[in-house]
């Protein structure tokens, strides 16, 4: 199996399981939850043994899936689920906000420096484009939650925030483009 399929399935598999669980358990948040933290770290594991790292993004992700999937099921509250993804973004949009003061370079080259090789003026639109990202992925997520229902909500996680997510990584290949060093 290659890599690359590994990988689609280590970051997105948990998410599909959570979303089977919800619509086969007539729409159970409590029932879905669990499989879906079990999910999420074995695929940690998996990814552990396969690369001798886990990264931090799928990291920080995983902690908060299970502390904030664990609050829901203890207090048989939804809540704490609905606004796990606004925390995890607003936690990446701060963190690369705040990165460039404690570091010479932003925190988004420091993680993505040896896929890609840009210029620093091209490092530093991207950090602000991600930023602005990460924030309004956290606004959204907020509305959406607060003004539908569960079900919406689901489903928006699972085919609205991936696919905006995807697209607006894409719209970042221009830039990239633009400020990418000759090797």
């Amino acid at each position: 199996m290659n890599r690359s399929l590994i990988k689609f399935i280590t970051d997105y598999g948990p998410l599909l399981i959570f979303f089977s669980f919800y619509y086969k358990n007539n729409k159970d948040l409590t029932i879905a939850i669990p499989p879906f933290i079990i999910a999420t770290l074995t695929a940690l594991i998996f990814t552990y043994f396969l690369e001798k790292k886990i990264s931090i993004i799928p990291l920080v992700s995983g902690i908060l899936i299970t502390f904030f999937g664990g609050l829901t099921i203890y207090f048989d509250n939804p809540i704490f689920l609905y606004m796990k993804p606004t925390i995890i973004n607003i936690l990446f949009g701060f963190s690369l906000l705040f990165g460039k003061f404690f570091s010479k370079e932003p925190l988004l080259k420091i993680f993505l420096k040896k896929s890609i090789k840009l210029k620093d003026e091209g490092w530093n639109r991207l950090n602000v484009r991600w930023i602005g990202f990460f924030f309004f992925l956290a606004m959204l997520n907020e509305f959406v939650w607060r003004t539908q229902s569960e079900e919406f909500w689901v489903n928006f996680k699972v085919w609205g925030l991936l696919p905006i997510t995807f697209l607006f990584t894409a719209m970042q290949v221009p830039l990239i483009n633009k400020y990418k060093l000759d090797e």
